[in-house]
Order: C-alpha cells, then structure tokens, then sequence
C-alpha cells in the first residue's frame, strides 16, 4: 500500500504541473481536443493537487529516508531532481506570459517620425476622430497591446497562429480589467482577466472558462491594410512604433505579413482550403461566410449574396489591403466594375466613381458611403474551427 501510494504521489505531482501546461499550449496533439474545462479544472486546483501528492508520498518517503538501503534513496533522488526541472520549464519558461511579454516603451508617431515601414500590416482603428495603427509584426509578438483612443480604452490583440486581429473594449462589467495571455484554446490566444480568473478567447472574445464562461467582450470595428492604404485614408492617425527591448523577438516576425515565416504554425499554405490557407471571413447579421483569398487575389474584387445582404469584397492593386461592404444603398443594390489601375469602382446603375474606402467621389451618388461589413483575413482553420456555421464562397 506504501509504494501504491507512492507511485500515485509521484504521478500526481508530476501530471499537475506537465498537463496544467500542456493543454493549454502547442505541444504535440495538445490543441486537437477541447481540453479547456479539464485544463481550467487543473489550474484552479493545482495547490490542491500539489499538497495531496506530497501527503501521499510523505509516509513513503519517510520510510525511504529512513532506511538503510541505498537504491530506493537513489531513485527518490532521482525523481526530486526531475520534479524539479519539471516545475521550472513548466512554471517559468512554457506559460504564455513567461514567453511573450507586453512592451515595456509604448511610443506612437506621426507620420514624419515614423520609422515603420509603409508596406507593412497594420491593424487600424478610429475612435471619435482619433486614429491609430498598428502593426502585426509588433502586436503578433505582445499578443494584446493595451491603449486610449479617441478617449476609449482599447485591447489590440493578435494571435499569429491563428491569423486573427480583434479590438475589444477592456470593459467588464462596466468597469476596466486587466488579462495576460494565459495559453491557447485550438491554437487560439486565451487571456484570463485578474479579477475572475476567467479564460477568454482571443479569436471571439468570449469567455470560455471560469466565473464568467458565456460572457461576451465587446469588440470595436478595425480593418486590416497596409500602412500605406490605411493613411491614405486617415492621413492624421498615429503609428505604434518599435520597442527596442523587443527586436529580436520583432525580427523573427519579419516574413510573417507575406506568410513566409519559418514556423510552421504562421507559415501560410498557398493552395486554397488547406488548414493554413488564407481566407477572409465575414459575419453579417448572424451570417458567416469564408471566402479564399486566392479567389480574391485572382480577381480584385468579389460580388456576393450572404442570405439577402448584397456584399462587396474589395482588394487593393498593393494586393493585401481588402474592404468589405455592403452594395445596398437605400434599397437599392448596387453592382460594380473595378478599375483594378485606380483603386476606383464604377457602380452599372448610375455610373458613380467609388474609392476604396466606399465613399463615392463623383456622380449623382457624390457623397455616399457604403456600410462597412466585419470581416477577417485569418487561416482557415481558424475560421471554421470558430465559426463551425460558416459556408464558403464557390466563384
């Protein structure tokens, strides 16, 4: 019975401290499942695991310590180190926010001070006239960068694995709240908020875990562009600028904007449908639908039906600044064709000239908007994974 309860100490301590981690992070066959609720279960409890496992093993050990044979001494030895190293890379070295850290120096800049690249990705957002950009290659490595816009707090956050930049207000129930990145949930970005110690996801920013599993965090309208197109169209905004603590980690996120990074789990697949495949996701009205970004790279510009709303799908000649709206304006649905040289759209009935940002520049629509749509470049496996009533789009 000793060395039973021995045998289950030992495993008990060793699988609190691998399993707490190994769910909730990219390791082999780790993201496959949905561990989440056996992985909170553990991190609520570790302590609670940790004590019963050293109570179990306390009469044992004693027992070892105390008697005279050596190899028993020996192996226990052995196991104390392996704990050891154990609880150290699990504890310090492979959770989240031991491995990705938030920017020490928050600096943003004008355009005559920028020193980021105009090619580059941003994820742009405009609050009450204020206007900011920021760029993949940073936000990918901080995974959340916390901000005031337009006298809003703000939560910029991007997960590089799963290809997906969401803003959200930090607000929860009514009231400003802290996250750190805490892990993955299928290879998603997961943050736990400091009060409630629940998980939230970063793709939905729905609580997924914890006190408030099933709350919803709301999110405010971004879009993706490069630098260039987004101060085309908002020449004032201010640019988030390197942290000098981080270049090397910024370094390896170099390739990422054109999907030829290293890792395997950023690097984009360039056949279409492919787990790593590029897609834009839309959501409209309670709607999802995926479109392939080949499709779209092929061709510019996409006119589609989701359920009744007439959608535009817009690509810019630098090929990977995209819009989406919607064509019905004041009930009439508006066809397009693109002057793929100008970024300019002419729309069949009135023969108006549309920019793309959607607002029309001449004709007898002058001065009209289109509606932007919510939508999302991301990998498909994302996509589907969260979005599971999601169709495609078949040209």
């Amino acid at each position: 019975m000793s060395r039973l309860f021995l045998i289950i100490g030992i495993l008990l301590l060793l699988l609190t401290e691998i399993l707490r981690v190994y769910f909730i992070m990219p390791f082999p066959g780790s993201q496959q499942s949905d561990s989440i609720n056996w992985a909170y279960f553990i991190e609520k409890y570790k302590w609670l695991f940790r004590f019963a496992g050293l109570l179990l093993i306390a009469s044992p050990v004693f027992r070892i310590v105390t008697a005279k044979k050596m190899l028993p001494k020996i192996l226990f030895s052995v196991f104390v180190i392996l704990y050891g190293i154990i609880f150290f890379f699990f504890n310090l070295r492979f959770e989240a926010d031991k491995m990705f850290y938030q920017p020490t120096i928050k600096n943003f800049s004008g355009t005559g001070m920028n020193t980021i690249d105009s090619n580059k990705l941003v994820i742009g957002i405009e609050i009450n006239g204020d206007s900011r950009a920021y760029p993949i290659q940073l936000i990918g490595y901080h995974h959340q960068v916390r901000d005031t816009v337009g006298h809003e707090p703000v939560m910029v956050t991007y997960c590089t694995v799963c290809r997906t930049g969401r803003v959200y207000s930090p607000l929860v129930n009514g009231k400003p709240e802290t996250f750190r990145l805490v892990g993955m949930d299928h290879f998603n970005a997961m943050f736990e908020d400091e009060t409630t110690k629940s998980w939230w996801q970063q793709a939905t920013g729905r609580a997924i875990a914890g006190p408030l599993k099933g709350s919803q965090l709301v999110e405010i309208p971004s879009r993706q562009s490069s630098l260039a197109s987004w101060l085309r169209y908002h020449p004032g905004s201010t640019i988030m600028q390197a942290d000098s603590n981080f270049q090397k980690d910024y370094d390896d996120l170099a390739d990422f904007d054109k999907g030829t990074v290293k890792s395997h789990l950023e690097k984009r697949d360039s056949a279409s449908w492919k787990m790593k495949s590029w897609v834009v996701g839309i959501k409209i009205k309670g709607l999802e639908k995926a479109y392939d970004w080949n499709d779209l790279l092929r061709n510019f510009f996409i006119q589609d039906t989701i359920g009744r709303i007439p959608v535009l799908l817009l690509l810019e000649t630098d090929t990977v600044s995209f819009h989406v709206y919607n064509r019905n304006l004041r009930g009439r649905t508006l066809f397009f064709i693109q002057d793929k040289m100008a970024d300019l759209l002419t729309d069949s009935g009135t023969h108006s000239i549309w920019n793309a940002a959607g607002h029309c520049i001449s004709g007898s629509l002058k001065d009209f908007q289109l509606d932007t749509v919510a939508a999302y470049q991301e990998f498909w496996h994302s996509w589907k994974q969260f979005h599971p009533n999601t169709t495609r789009y078949k040209p």
